[in-house]
């Protein structure tokens, strides 16, 4: 039996189709055709559904603090609700105990079945305690290629992104990680403009979290921002919330970056035990009176892209769909509706709210 979705205006993640119809079945797409149209059931819009590749917990619930497939599953509600269908649980600088034992968590959710978790991303340890951010300081240290060997082993099929500071790891370990089908993306990082560069030459191509804990743009020295803001590959996340970044900064990147410019919530969650304690303050959390994390969804990165950055609808969609695929490159995953895929897609009213998910 297969399931009809009309909708007045689809984006397929290339190309809009007015007044056309999305038949499902078994998980996937079957047809996309204006044939089966249906005018008195049609949503607004249909459009791909969105990727977060970075989003630490939900539901009072944080993996960092409660490494279980329990915390991963609140984690996918959590994207489910704000129209994301794919998503990395990602666990802050933390000790190597916790650390596998989040490995752990995400191999027993995804074997029980769970949906949606493209794999564990890893943010430090291995960073520059300069940049540290809210990261704890004290599991913060370089790593040696055996500590590095041991956890991907361990990990093997369950780790899908490490964020790590490139000047404090060699060579012979960024390569070993990328050996594994891993993503290294730079972050937490005091790399000067000249350093970041070469890193971003040598076959790292993203970075985490745009103009957040690393080295500013300067007018006599450009650091990591201009290094990425100039490297033709380089691809970076960012925060719009408006606390982590001022729109008008969100503007100027996605004016000099383009289709390399991608979406994430940054999400954390109340919590009031272990490194890291979260309170919700209006639209943000905060520790101890500084910034600690989003209470983004997706949707409403695009909302805000749209209303605060001037970007346009189809592109925010991009932003948080079709160039996050481009950075996990999971073939099962393109960021758009496309005849023969996995049936990943929204549907949203004329105002751009959430009436249905499609998450197969």
């Amino acid at each position: 039996m297969s399931e009809l979705l009309s909708a007045k205006s689809l984006f397929t993640g290339s190309e809009w189709i007015n007044e056309t119809a999305v038949e499902i079945k078994d998980g996937k797409i079957l047809s996309i055709s204006k044939e089966h149209y249906d005018a008195s059931a049609a949503f607004p819009y249909i459009v791909p559904a969105f990727i977060d590749l970075q989003i630490y917990g939900a539901d009072q619930k944080l993996l960092s603090e409660f490494p279980d497939a329990d915390c991963i599953q609140k984690i996918y509600a959590y994207c489910l609700a704000g129209g994301a269908a794919y998503f990395q649980p990602t666990i802050a600088s933390q000790s190597m105990e916790v650390i596998y034992k989040a490995i752990d968590a995400v191999k027993a959710y995804t074997t029980s079945g769970g949906k949606g978790c493209i794999g564990l991303h890893i943010e430090g340890p291995w960073i520059n305690v300069a940049k540290k951010g809210a990261h704890n300081e004290n599991v913060i240290h370089s790593p040696s290629v055996e500590e590095v060997e041991e956890i991907l082993a361990y990990g093997s099929g369950y780790i899908s992104m490490i964020t790590l500071a490139p000047e404090i790891c060699s060579n012979a370990i960024i390569d070993c990680v990328q050996s594994h089908g891993i993503v290294v993306s730079a972050g937490h990082s005091n790399a000067n403009y000249e350093t970041a560069t070469q890193f971003f030459d040598n076959n790292i191509k993203v970075a985490t979290h745009l103009f957040n804990a690393m080295s500013s743009f300067l007018h006599r020295e450009p650091g990591m921002v201009g290094a990425i803001f100039n490297h033709p590959h380089a691809m970076s996340s960012i925060i719009v919330d408006g606390h982590h970044v001022n729109y008008n900064a969100v503007k100027t990147a996605k004016k000099i970056m383009g289709e390399r410019l991608f979406c994430i919530t940054d999400a954390v969650t109340s919590t009031s035990t272990g490194f890291y304690k979260h309170a919700l303050v209006g639209d943000k959390y905060e520790s101890e009176g500084t910034l600690s994390g989003s209470a983004l969804t997706q949707l409403k990165s695009v909302q805000n892209l749209v209303a605060h950055v001037g970007v346009d609808f189809e592109e925010a969609i991009k932003m948080c769909s079709v160039y996050p695929a481009r950075v996990i490159q999971k073939k099962e995953m393109s960021g758009c509706i496309q005849i023969g895929e996995t049936a990943a897609l929204i549907c949203l009213t004329d105002s751009k709210e959430l009436l249905k998910i499609v998450a197969s």
